[in-house]
């Protein structure tokens, strides 16, 4: 972490400036310290990786505090047990998916799909969409490769935040970018002051939390007046694929990960061998309800988005497609929300000026204005 990266940074519950002890650094950047509140409250830096325990996140600082000669402090050791069973998932998956959006064939994927999730035309635009924001803030940032793409297209300093040991994962990616800062903390108390950011993404995140809502608010109030925020939620889904979903959720997420992973073999090779078959069907009229329109559907499709997520893409090889499907099944919390839902919160909140793209059937994706 720089020196400088402290300044920016806040007390999460209450947004007063923190204070920086440097116990260790290289070339100017921060590798062991610790952060002070005014109230004496205090956070560490491990590793170079600013980290904030709350009820949702635990972090044994035993070692760290023996090794500076500190006293535990109190509340480092979390009990919201849905969200602390959501981490595992998420940090066993990116710490065997680092790479995830940084090969090549991931970047071509990845980015046109933020070009139809901002309703853009090209990954030119999606470049200069990136271009003027100052400061950013991702939330969930996975292996890193969003908030690398929008640094080398931007002057923006990029923050990142993460519950999970995601957080550890992007740092990692984020060595040879200095204008890229990981932060582990809970996305409901990001250590940043209200409206400091000119720019929030979450995409695929917040459903993971206890509340949705809830959480799409403790980030609204992070961007500025007249600055833009990002987010894409799982849409709710016809009446088969949600009983299917349910249903092996309650199974899966049961499992450790390895066993979770396995347990998704097969559900990868239907996806795989579906796609084999390369066919189409046409419906002349919809199922209403089921939620499948009238129209021609890839046969795979047709499974995947009515009746189980069986993903396949051969854009990833088998491990990462089975990644995928692991992460759809296997967290606690992976809420599924109607339009006309989030249309609410939006009216709820005072947006008047957003947008809702149909990136794909599975999600809803809508970028808006914070009023000036």
């Amino acid at each position: 972490m720089l020196k400088s990266t402290a300044a920016l940074l806040a007390q999460p519950e209450t947004g007063e400036p923190l204070t920086l002890d440097v116990f260790s650094e290289k070339d100017g950047h921060v590798i062991d310290g610790r952060l002070t509140a005014p109230d004496g409250s205090w956070y560490p830096i491990m590793d170079g990786l600013p980290r904030f325990p709350s009820d949702a996140l635990s972090i044994d600082l035993t070692d760290f505090c023996a090794r500076h000669g500190l006293d535990v402090p109190a509340g480092s050791e979390g009990d919201d047990l849905g969200q602390a069973q959501t981490n595992v998932t998420f940090s066993d998956k990116w710490r065997r998916f680092r790479n995830y959006g940084l090969e090549p064939s991931h970047q071509v994927l990845l980015q046109n799909w933020f070009v139809k999730k901002f309703g853009l035309n090209s990954v030119d635009e999606l470049k200069a969409f990136y271009k003027d924001f100052g400061r950013i803030l991702e939330a969930g940032p996975g292996s890193g490769f969003n908030a690398r793409f929008m640094a080398e297209n931007s002057n923006a300093q990029v923050f990142t935040v993460d519950i999970s040991d995601a957080a550890e994962t992007a740092k990692e990616n984020f060595v040879d970018y200095d204008r890229c800062q990981s932060v582990q903390a809970d996305l409901f108390k990001t250590p940043f002051p209200d409206e400091s950011f000119d720019f929030v993404i979450a995409d695929g995140v917040l459903h993971h939390t206890p509340s949705t809502f809830g959480a799409v608010k403790a980030l609204y109030r992070k961007v500025k007046p007249g600055g833009t925020f990002f987010f894409y939620v799982y849409k709710k889904m016809g009446a088969a694929r949600y009983f299917v979903d349910q249903h092996i959720r309650e199974e899966f997420k049961k499992m450790t990960p390895e066993e979770c992973y396995a347990a998704c073999e097969g559900i990868t090779e239907m996806g795989r061998e579906l796609q084999k078959v390369n066919a189409t069907v046409t419906l002349e009229k919809p199922v209403d309800v089921l939620g499948i329109p009238a129209g021609t559907h890839d046969v795979q499709r047709l499974f995947y988005y009515n009746f189980i997520k069986c993903y396949w893409n051969d854009a990833f090889d088998y491990e990462t497609n089975n990644m995928v499907n692991y992460d759809w099944y296997h967290p606690h919390h992976a809420w599924q929300h109607t339009e006309p839902e989030v249309r609410g919160w939006l009216a709820e909140m005072g947006v008047t000026d957003f947008a809702i793209h149909d990136a794909n059937p599975n999600g809803i994706s809508v970028l808006l204005k914070k009023p000036a």
